[in-house]
Parts: structure tokens; sequence; C-alpha cells
């Protein structure tokens, strides 16, 4: 191959490579549900919560929160740290709780878009009345949605 085909080769390599990723983000960004042609309000749909099916607090803490915090809530350490639940007096307040459910906490994700305000009462209240805490006033639906609106979520 000559020098001058390998040089017009590279030429156009940047650009096929550049309009497939413009056709990529393209493809992606509508897939996702944008519309070019629709109004802010429209843009997007708004998620539904309660992407995982359970209801009860404990089917939810052993679906979603003891992988981290372990089936004793005793937390672990390692890779990471995951805080103990068992014992736990900052878990009195159900406030507290419910708000690192919605929102997370540094390596801890957020579950506002993957559980109603039932959910994330039903698995405070499991946390808070297991594990050594003894805590048995309920949390409930309601006051996980003001702590929702207050936190902007």
């Amino acid at each position: 191959m000559a020098a001058n085909e390998v040089k017009s080769r590279r030429n156009w390599v940047p650009w096929v490579v550049g309009a497939a990723v413009l056709i990529a983000a393209a493809v992606l960004w509508r897939v996702a549900g944008h519309r070019p042609d629709a109004r802010p309000e429209e843009a997007a749909p708004e998620r539904s919560p309660a992407i995982f099916a359970q209801r009860n607090g404990e089917a939810l803490y052993r679906a979603i929160c003891q992988g981290c915090h372990m089936a004793d809530g005793r937390g672990a350490g390692g890779a990471g740290t995951y805080p103990s639940l068992a014992a736990n007096p900052k878990l009195e307040d159900g406030g507290y709780p419910a708000f690192m459910v919605i929102k997370g906490n540094k390596g801890m994700p957020g579950f506002a878009e993957y559980l109603d305000d039932e959910q994330v009462a039903a698995v405070v209240n499991y946390v808070r009345r297991g594990f050594g805490n003894g805590y048995t006033k309920p949390y409930t639906a309601a006051e996980v949605t003001a702590v929702r609106q207050a936190s902007g979520t």
C-alpha cells in the first residue's frame, strides 16, 4: 500500500467514527423517550416508582439491602464500608432511614425511583423494629411522602 493511500485512509477514519458516535447517541436519545418535537412537559414520561414487586419490609430488605448490610443487619467492611443497622440509635427517628432509602448516601444509591412510599415505609419499619432496634412506632407512607417532597425527589 502506498504512503498516500495510508494517509488518505487515516483522514476519513475519525470522521466515520465521529459519525457513528453521533448516530448511536441520537438513537439512544430517542429510545430513552426524548422527542425533539415534544413540549418540555412531554419530553420524558414520569417514571413510576415501585420497580420492585415486593411489598413486605422483610422481603424488600432481603431483595435490596441485605447484599450490603448483611442478613443480620450488622453491615460489613472490605471493599467498602457498609454501616450496621443493628442496634443503631440513628434509626429512632424514622425520617433518617426514610431519607437514606430515598436519597442514598456516599456509596449507597437512593431508591426514590424504584420504591413507592408504602414500600419505603415497609422497609424502614422492618429495619427499625428488627436487628435489636425495637423502635415500634410505625413510620407511615404519608411521612415518607413528606420526606420525599422535602428532599426534592
